[in-house]
């Protein structure tokens, strides 16, 4: 059993293996291959103990996420295979969610946006949207990008990184207006309690993917963007359902990720089409993504034994 943490993640998980886990999974789901219930919640008072879990019949594979809402502790994810029970991976700390969620995104870009290229806006300079570009790269060139964050220092950090760590040149810039007109991909990944946008700012053609709160009482994104959307759709049509309150987008529009990927429903059918993506984070898809970084980790240490 390999019991891994965040440096684990890092070193070991490259944005190729999780798209591949992710892409593998959502067709799962859509196929009856993969069984993820609803998440469970347990009162602890002041904040939960929250629970997804998944069985991934294929690669016989089951197994949990825990996060919490009490203190933001450490997130858990735990692996068994199913020919014998046993445990074969524990993964401690919050980047494989967050790099789970990237790849997500990733795939709901390679199959909505136009092909090609993209220009690649990004309204928020956080963790996730860093995950975002992480994946996004992997699957389509980013020709150009930029970044706006409510702390321009930190849209600043965000551009330097990219540079640095990923090759991809980003552009940092002051307004969320000029990370949001005439891109070709739109990622808004934001805490923001009220509307970062206009909807009028997207231009036809484009890509939005939105992370953060979509409720009715907090959503960054307003509510006017359902009108532009040609294409609305999501990880999981079942856990969108399942907030404890509306979502601020209609969620009998969405279409399931898995269904297009799979071509048992239309995404995309002109360039001219808004589509907007909807991230709710699959339950399953941490147990895929944490079963595919233990195997690259057993192959890196079988690699450095005598």
């Amino acid at each position: 059993m390999l019991l891994l943490n965040d440096d684990d993640v890092r070193a070991h998980l490259d944005a190729p293996t999780a798209v591949r886990a992710v892409r593998k999974a959502l067709l799962a789901a859509n196929e009856g291959g993969l069984h993820a219930p609803p998440r469970v919640r347990a009162d602890l008072g002041g904040g939960q103990l929250v629970f997804t879990a998944g069985h991934l019949r294929a690669e016989k594979l089951f197994g949990f996420r825990a996060y919490d809402t009490l203190v933001g502790a450490e997130q858990l994810v735990a692996v068994w295979d199913t020919e014998g029970g046993r445990l074969r991976a524990v993964v401690h700390g919050d980047e494989l969610g967050v790099r789970r969620t990237g790849a997500i995104g990733a795939v709901a870009v390679d199959a909505a946006a136009n092909p090609g290229p993209v220009r690649l806006g990004l309204v928020g300079a956080g963790t996730h949207a860093w995950a975002q570009l992480w994946a996004i790269s992997s699957v389509r060139q980013v020709r150009e990008a930029t970044v706006a964050a409510r702390r321009p220092e930190r849209a600043e950090a965000f551009a330097r990184r990219a540079d640095e760590e990923l090759g991809v040149t980003v552009r940092a810039v002051r307004t969320a207006e000029e990370a949001v007109r005439d891109h070709d991909v739109l990622v808004v990944a934001t805490n923001s309690p009220v509307p970062v946008l206009d909807a009028d700012w997207i231009a036809p053609g484009t890509h939005v993917t939105t992370l953060g709160p979509k409720t009715i009482s907090r959503h960054e994104v307003p509510e006017a963007l359902a009108n532009r959307a040609d294409v609305l759709f999501t990880d999981s049509p079942a856990q969108a359902a399942a907030y404890s309150e509306p979502h601020i987008l209609p969620v009998d529009r969405m279409i399931a990720l898995g269904a297009i990927l799979s071509g048992t429903a239309t995404g995309r059918t002109s360039p001219e089409q808004i589509t907007v993506f909807c991230s709710v984070g699959l339950a399953g898809t941490e147990v895929a993504v944490a079963a595919a970084l233990g195997e690259a980790a057993h192959h890196h240490a079988r690699r450095l034994r005598p």
